[in-house]
């Protein structure tokens, strides 16, 4: 080792000292400064992450050791992102509870004659006109179909639209997004006041929402500024603002009348519009979107040399018929190309998915989540409401409990337990809780034992954040917007066939009875899946699933090292860098340049 005196005397004259000069600079220290040349090559590459600390930074490091709340709260991006979704939790999710009820009965008027004054919510089981249960039955397969339409507008725009937010940041697309997220709710409301107005007019707005995936770009713009080993309760907390969004939501449902509360639904929603457009921050930096322009145009120009390299091959074989004609144009036109790049560039964005086999395992992984968590999302309510009489109080209830659980476990119950088992065991143990919580819903013959099976589903939110942190600490920075499209792209394509198929499931078994059988057997079905989707997360390698070494994990193997200074200045870094810092500081300095470490 290089003695401290030797230091001194390889530093230009009149520099002062080694505190002064960084302290005075925003540059980083030259790797000969920090790390002399004679150090062993892997303990150069071991302090990688040491060598970016000034002494002027160096008081920040004592944020580690805070509470990760706080220090989530003190970030510009995630704490108005987090806002931003509770606002549309509560915009979008105050309708919930009384779209089943308001199309129910407009189906049963208009397309089975039902001409009474009551409404048919205020019928119950045994009183219920057949026009009223006819028209439930409409409703429930209209949602399914909306709901198929819409995840396949977002598998095909995903992708696209991730990759754009990567170049031109993420303002835009979620902007346009919550503009797609105001006309269902508008449209909820004046079918209120056109008593003729068909329910399709609503359905077809909620199924375009699907052209853009918001939700995507807020998770990529999160993990823009998260290190690693935050994003996965990072995201969590930002999934608890929409669960409190869904807490509070209910209470709206109670107070208000449908007219009144649709309206007050589109008004918060527009209200999440000003917010995103005045106070969410831009987080992607130029220098970010400057490299994800050059990969996607080095992607682009590989392309452009297979059509080259396909025109010569066909060029070569002299083949004179008329296909061989339409093949060299197809691949050399200009007008094709560009039409083609148009129409296929979804389907390239998408192809990170098939980069390895670990980005294949997470891609089943994310698509058995999104086939069983979106048909619990969107049949649930209807299930609930027509065979266990579930009215508005229990809904209400049900959103409670589901908001408080989800609350509980992304606060107070995710980071802990991700700390002990690492994200591979918690997306496992969160596949297992759905797993219960989906057998419970199909045997359940009473109230009790819905909200038992609620409070134990609670436990399966952990699954989404932690999946959304394992794709996103195995990309470039410049990435991000990407994987997260092309990601749930996939989730949208399991997401739309969930509800098809158990609404498939449903039809077949309505009519059956039987511990197994009966209209509960689609979530008896439901539970299978998530049993494979346990067999995918267990085979998830460690040392990609997991940030911490306790777990097998790799920390600084992946790209976007996790000890890294984010964009508003916190400081994250492991305990052997941080100690090799000193280390390196003593050996330079006197410890006194260096008290604040």
């Amino acid at each position: 080792m290089i003695s401290s005196d030797n230091h001194k005397e390889d530093r230009p004259s009149g520099s002062g000292t080694r505190s002064s000069s960084f302290e005075s600079s925003d540059e980083p220290c030259d790797d000969n400064e920090m790390f002399p040349t004679t150090r062993p090559a892997g303990e150069r590459e071991r302090l990688e992450s040491a060598r970016a600390l000034r002494p002027s930074q160096a008081n920040v490091l004592v944020n580690r050791r805070r509470s990760f709340i706080v220090q989530f709260s003190e970030m510009k991006g995630p704490p108005q992102i987090a806002l931003l979704l509770t606002l549309l939790a509560i915009g979008l999710g105050s309708t919930i509870g009384v779209v089943p009820a308001i199309m129910g009965d407009r189906f049963a008027r208009l397309g089975h004659g039902y001409e009474g004054e009551a409404h048919c919510s205020s019928f119950t089981d045994n009183n219920k006109p057949e026009a009223c249960f006819l028209g439930g039955s409409d409703a429930q397969a209209a949602a399914s179909t909306a709901n198929l339409i819409s995840n396949s507008l977002t598998f095909l725009t995903a992708s696209l639209t991730g990759s754009l937010s990567d170049e031109y940041g993420r303002k835009a697309p979620l902007l346009m997004g919550l503009i797609m997220s105001m006309i269902p709710s508008f449209c909820l409301y004046v079918m209120q006041n056109i008593p003729m107005m068909s329910p399709w007019w609503y359905y077809s707005a909620s199924a375009s929402t699907g052209l853009i995936s918001w939700f995507a770009v807020a998770l990529s713009a999160l993990n823009d500024v998260l290190p690693q080993e935050f994003r996965a309760p990072g995201i969590g907390l930002l999934f608890a603002g929409f669960l409190f969004g869904v807490c509070l939501s209910p209470t709206l449902a109670l107070m208000l009348e449908r007219k009144t509360l649709t309206l007050v639904s589109f008004l918060v929603v527009c209200l999440g519009f000003l917010m995103t457009v005045f106070v969410v921050p831009e987080t992607v930096k130029p220098h970010l979107g400057e490299e994800a322009k050059k990969l996607r145009k080095e992607r682009d120009a590989k392309e452009d040399e297979r059509d080259r390299e396909k025109v010569e091959e066909l060029e070569q074989q002299q083949q004179q018929h008329l296909f061989s004609w339409l093949l060299r144009f197809y691949y050399s036109s200009s007008v094709c190309r560009t039409t083609r790049g148009i129409v296929s560039r979804p389907f390239r964005e998408m192809s990170i998915l098939n980069r390895n086999s670990f980005f294949r395992l997470i891609s089943a992984v994310a698509f058995f989540t999104g086939v069983v968590a979106s048909a619990d999302q969107v049949l649930l309510v209807y299930y609930l409401e027509r065979q266990l009489n579930f009215n508005a109080k229990d809904i209400s209830v049900m959103f409670l409990i589901i908001g408080v659980t989800g609350i509980f476990v992304q606060v107070v119950v995710m980071k802990p337990l991700n700390d002990m088992v690492g994200e591979k065991m918690v997306v496992a143990l969160s596949f297992m809780a759905g797993t219960l919580g989906n057998f419970l819903y199909g045997v359940a013959r009473n109230k009790s034992v819905i909200f038992m099976a609620i409070l134990i589903s609670g436990l399966g939110s952990m699954s989404f954040p932690t999946i959304s942190a394992i794709k996103a600490n195995n990309v470039k920075s410049s990435e991000q917007g990407r994987i997260q499209g092309a990601l749930y792209s996939v989730q949208a394509l399991a997401s739309g066939l969930g509800p098809a198929m158990m609404q498939y499931v449903y039809s077949k078994t309505k009519t059956m009875h039987g511990f197994l059988l009966g209209p509960g057997t689609m979530f008896i079905f439901a539970s299978g899946l998530y049993v494979v989707g346990i067999g995918f997360a267990l085979a998830l390698p460690n040392d990609k699933a997991n940030t911490n070494p306790r777990h097998g994990g790799r920390p600084n193997a992946q790209a976007g090292s996790s000890n890294s200074i984010s964009n508003n200045g916190l400081v994250t870094i492991d305990d052997e860098a941080l100690s090799e810092y000193r280390r390196l500081a003593s050996d330079s300095e006197s410890d006194e340049d260096y008290g604040s470490l």
